[in-house]
């Protein structure tokens, strides 16, 4: 039931993106030239992955490397992943390919802050390689209480440093956003979400040619056209729509 869950968070934040992206690309065609309501836009994009985030965080609790290697995302798309989610380094990358090179002074500074950035501490796993060396077989039991506990610590140790990527990840997106003008920042938010949705569909359809099968993936649409499923409570409620 656990992975379950695990599975409906992930879809129902895919089916907020397909929504999210909707919305920025009707921003873009009616409102580009109201930097008051981009920055509204913009906001309430952010504030949605803050969400899914605290969402996730309070699922992981429960079983951390599940995330690290998620059986309800497709293998393509797993391949890319960085402690559970994309690399911070990628918004760089996706504004670099929009805007250039030209960005303004405070660029520097904002890539010397994430160098100071610390994922915290991961420990070793000594207490298992011990532990398995004192077992003559793989299916050998007799001490599976301690190994128990300390698969847990070790449980433990990914789940902080998960919470720790996301909280990295969100701050490198908060702070792009406050260099790149309004305008900027929708586009940004634009190309990220198609970025994100389009693999997600193309990873899928290449896992469908490959043959590979996944057991919690139900829910598996053709296209992002197709309607994303009825949303579930996974975490906490999406503040209210912007009122433009």
């Amino acid at each position: 039931m656990k992975h379950q869950q695990f599975q409906c968070c992930y879809h129902n934040w895919v089916a907020q993106q397909r929504l999210d992206l909707d919305e920025l690309l009707q921003t873009l065609t009616h409102y580009w030239t109201d930097p008051d309501y981009l920055k509204l836009i913009t906001n309430k994009i952010i504030n949605h992955f803050e969400n899914y985030s605290h969402a996730r965080a309070e699922l992981a609790k429960h079983d951390s490397p599940s995330f690290l290697a998620p059986t309800w995302g497709s293998t393509f798309e797993n391949s890319f992943l960085w402690i559970g989610g994309c690399r911070p380094s990628l918004i760089i990358r996706i504004v670099y390919a929009l805007c250039g090179s030209q960005l303004n002074a405070h660029f520097e500074e904002f890539l010397e802050g994430i160098r100071h950035g610390n994922l915290g501490e991961i420990s070793t796993d000594a207490p298992l390689v011990l532990l398995a060396n004192d077992h003559r077989e793989a299916g050998e039991t007799g001490r599976d209480e301690v190994v128990d506990k300390a698969m847990d610590r070790h449980a433990l140790d990914i789940y902080n440093v998960l919470i720790e990527a996301d909280k990295l990840r969100l701050s490198t997106l908060k702070g792009m956003i406050d260099i790149l003008t309004p305008l900027q920042s929708v586009e940004f938010l634009v190309a990220s979400k198609k970025l994100h949705l389009f693999l997600h569909e193309w990873s899928k359809r290449r896992d469908m040619k490959m043959g590979i099968t996944h057991l919690l993936n139900t829910y598996n649409p053709s296209s992002s056209r197709d309607p994303p499923p009825p949303p579930e409570p996974c975490g906490p409620p999406p503040p209210p729509p912007a009122e433009p």
